[in-house]
């Protein structure tokens, strides 16, 4: 499986300034090539693919055109540029809001990538050495496991991170019998089938009015003016504040409850429709589709078992099988059978009690969910 390793890296000012080069000469490649399949197609009607414009680039290069230092980070843009028009594509055949591939300001083109460990960078005694830019002292807070296949040098706001992207095998855990449903919500995060309540941290909601006063200033400043800038940054630095925590948070859970676990049911959410009602701030603050994402490929890596069941009525039932239908308001169940419990709780019983039946029906062949 592919895993990506994020570090930080401490770029000097001098070193800084070469990599917003690299990124400026990307993101103009990146445009030009944008510009010649728009042309291409308007005056004859022919439509470029990857392999049209890469072969031109020995050409350009050699012609002083472009000073990006490695070729294949070259190749690499290229290749975005034919991703973007195969996703547009795809998305007009399927009948999708297409959005046409739009040129980029070389403010937000921040990352380049090397196809492979070792052209144009390599990992030496705690520096990245990057083509064009030199040795670039990284902080590796945890060894880099398997084979490197690329390379990423990638800007977030004033930062800059290196993203080694690596084929690593499974590391299986020792095998356990426990099982667990998980009900995801909003009051509380997450509340398991075994009565645990896991609380929510709202990160956004915690750090709204400081996000509110920051948003605030930028607008009083004006626009594009040195002043402005450096506001947008600080509101980049809540929203990358925000994003920190809830990522950690999520990977401490869904590591504690793969461990703990050898079967996790969970719903097969369209989160995409719940983030568009009247309660889509609080759906994406939650962050389920991350925390699910997470919790697949951590369950796949160590050979756990994770099925996803459908969600219609799963509050609506008894784990006993009789219907017990509630409204939303009622946050308790009570069941002929005896059963009294949270509508929470109730619903995570009932995901455990689908997945184990379709553990069953697909015991010969486990289809796990790749992150």
């Amino acid at each position: 499986m592919r895993k990506t390793f994020k570090y930080r890296l401490f770029p000097t000012a001098t070193q800084q300034e070469l990599l917003r080069v690299q990124l400026s000469e990307a993101c103009r490649l990146y445009n030009a090539a944008l510009q010649e399949r728009r042309d291409a197609y308007q005056t004859h009607q022919k439509s470029l693919n990857y392999y049209d414009q890469a072969n031109q680039l020995k050409e350009i290069r050699a012609s002083g055109d472009l000073s990006l230092a490695n070729y294949h980070c070259c190749q690499d843009v290229l290749k975005r540029i034919d991703k973007a028009f195969k996703a547009f594509f795809r998305r007009c055949q399927s009948g999708q809001k297409p959005g046409f591939p739009r040129f980029k300001s070389h403010r937000r083109y921040d990352s380049i990538t090397f196809p492979s460990h070792g052209d144009g960078n390599k990992l030496l005694n705690r520096h990245l050495r990057v083509q064009g830019v030199g040795d670039i002292k990284v902080k590796l807070h945890r060894p880099v496991d398997g084979n490197i296949k690329t390379v990423s040098v990638k800007r977030e706001g004033h930062h800059w991170y290196a993203c080694f992207s690596c084929e690593v095998s499974a590391q299986p855990l020792a095998e356990n019998a426990k099982q667990v449903g998980i009900d995801v919500g909003l009051e509380s995060f997450a509340t398991l089938s075994t009565g645990e309540l896991v609380e929510n941290p709202r990160c956004f909601e915690t750090m709204q009015k400081r996000l509110r006063r920051a948003q605030r200033k930028l607008s009083r400043r004006k626009k594009y003016s040195k002043r402005w800038r450096k506001a947008a940054q600080y509101v980049v630095q809540i929203h990358r504040d925000i994003a920190n925590q809830r990522r950690d948070f999520q990977h401490k859970l869904s590591r504690e409850i793969v461990n703990a676990n050898g079967f996790i049911a969970v719903e097969d959410l369209n989160i995409n429709g719940l983030a568009s009602g009247m309660l889509a701030k609080s759906v994406a603050d939650v962050g389920w589709s991350s925390f699910l994402n997470m919790l697949s490929y951590k369950a796949e890596s160590a050979g756990r078992q994770l099925v996803r069941v459908d969600p219609r009525g799963t509050s609506q039932r008894c784990p006993c099988g009789k219907p017990a239908p509630k409204k939303l308001s009622d946050r308790k169940h009570v069941c002929e059978c005896g059963l009294q419990t949270t509508r929470d709780h109730a619903s995570s019983l009932e995901i455990l009690r689908l997945g184990r039946s379709l553990q069953a029906q697909t015991k010969p062949e486990v289809r796990v969910c790749v992150a």
